[in-house]
């Protein structure tokens, strides 16, 4: 078999599936003729629309059948509404799609660009198909691509529906739909990374592991446990609201050095990434803590949060580096415990089981060992109830092997949990005595009173 769709708790009848699927396009169908002719009707009563155009893109050839699998992205945008388990997952696509298409036009209104390659007469099929294509479609629709968005989407819903032959098809035919852009004169090259951008964001505001409820109520008011920002309220913790201060900063920082730098050289509109990360981490910190980083319980990220966030990780590993290069990668505590920073995956083999606290990294890849991630986010006091559990799989993880608790550094999360057990099998009486037990090892250690997670 090369479908494989998820498997569900609960069969739900497929006419449910179709009739969502079709109510989602009755309003989604409506709104982008609607939304994208109104921005394509404002550009184009402005006289200052402007444009970003490398000089190498001046080479690119007009590939006239490649209009082909360009048009194909329509099919697969009702067919993927229709290919769902159940109704849930019909939502989070429409959430994906819609989210994707109200930011995309609000920058073509807010930032209109126009496309400045004027395409060569084209006969037959293709010809055909740019003549539907110019009905509507103006030249002034271009960063982000909603096209190169939406195929991000698309892309990630079919990768895990197919297998073998056809998801090496799939693949091929995504790049040829991505590449169409730039070969049918659509769009320049400035426009794809910034799609991208835009589709993996929908991608990780409405992660596989989500359970919309509502319609409508789905997008602006998301409540399931696994979406980044539910149940979000704003912290109290002093530090926790500087952080969020600090990275805040840095996203308008970044941003504002990306829409000063684009009239300069377009190459700085690449800053949008950072300040997109930024922004996020800055949520985190502000009340959304450890689920905008997307981490499972295995040490897995979506591959939504692995991109977005890879400036920030990027950070993240050189702060590891510098505070701990000249410092042992683990330390022995006691019985076959050791305390240290997040390893390679070579370091983890060389474990019988990692508890891993760093919400923030994601396990490595060739890490075969028992990995147990319990994340939580970086200089804030843990949840007492999740450092309480952490503790207690250290326990259980010794009846297997040798264990390492590991977090970023090595300084905080972890150390905090190494303490919790030190005192939990009375190898330490009070949690002071662990503290100092731990700084005589010769590493930092900075533990921080675990809060409730009610208190933040």
């Amino acid at each position: 078999m090369v479908l494989s769709p998820a498997p569900t708790a609960r069969a739900e009848p497929y006419g449910r599936v179709v009739v969502r699927a079709a109510l989602w396009l009755a309003l989604l169908a409506p709104f982008f003729y609607l939304s994208y002719g109104f921005a394509n009707w404002l550009a184009s009563r402005r006289d200052d629309v402007g444009s970003i155009v490398f000089s190498w893109e001046h080479g690119i050839p007009f590939v006239a059948w490649t209009i082909v699998p360009y048009w194909s992205i329509n099919l697969f945008y009702g067919l993927s509404l229709l290919l769902n388990n159940d109704r849930q997952g019909v939502d989070r696509l429409a959430g994906r799609y819609l989210t994707a298409q109200i930011v995309a036009v609000a920058c073509f209104i807010l930032f209109p660009l126009t496309a400045t390659f004027v395409r060569p007469a084209t006969t037959g099929l293709p010809g055909f198909l740019f003549a539907v294509l110019g009905g509507f479609d103006k030249p002034f629709n271009q960063a982000p691509s909603l096209h190169i968005a939406l195929l991000v989407i698309i892309w990630d819903h079919w990768r895990h529906r197919l297998g073998g032959f056809l998801l090496a098809l799939w693949h091929g035919w995504c790049f040829l739909i991505g590449a169409s852009v730039l070969t049918t004169w659509q769009h320049h090259f400035i426009d794809i990374p910034t799609g991208a951008l835009l589709g993996l964001f929908a991608l990780w505001l409405f992660p596989r592991s989500g359970a919309l409820l509502g319609l409508f109520a789905l997008w602006l008011f998301p409540r399931s446990g696994a979406l980044p920002f539910s149940g979000f309220r704003l912290t109290s913790d002093v530090q926790a609201r500087r952080l969020a201060r600090f990275y805040a900063l840095g996203a308008v920082l970044a941003l504002a050095g990306a829409a000063l730098g684009a009239f300069v050289c377009a190459v700085a509109l690449f800053l949008l990434w950072p300040a997109l990360a930024l922004a996020i981490v800055a949520l985190a910190y502000a009340g959304a803590v450890e689920k905008v980083f997307q981490k499972s319980a295995d040490g897995s990220i979506t591959l939504a949060s692995r991109v977005l966030l890879l400036p920030y990780r990027l950070g993240a590993r050189a702060n590891i580096w510098a505070w701990t290069r000249k410092l042992a990668p683990q330390v022995a505590i006691a019985d076959g415990v050791f305390l240290g920073r997040f390893p390679t995956a070579r370091e983890a083999n060389g474990f019988g089981t990692v508890i891993d606290l760093a919400a923030e990294l994601e396990r490595p890849a060739a890490a075969d060992c028992r990995w147990i991630s319990f994340p939580m986010v970086d200089l804030l006091p843990p949840p007492v109830a999740i450092r309480q559990q952490a503790a207690g799989a250290l326990g259980g993880g010794r009846r297997d092997g040798t264990v390492l608790v590991c977090c970023a550094l090595g300084f905080q999360r972890s150390a905090g949990v190494v303490a919790e057990w030190l005192v939990a099998t009375g190898r330490a009486k009070t949690s002071t005595l662990a503290r100092e037990m731990l700084a005589a090892l010769g590493r930092p250690v900075h533990l921080a009173e675990a809060t409730d997670p009610a208190a933040s």
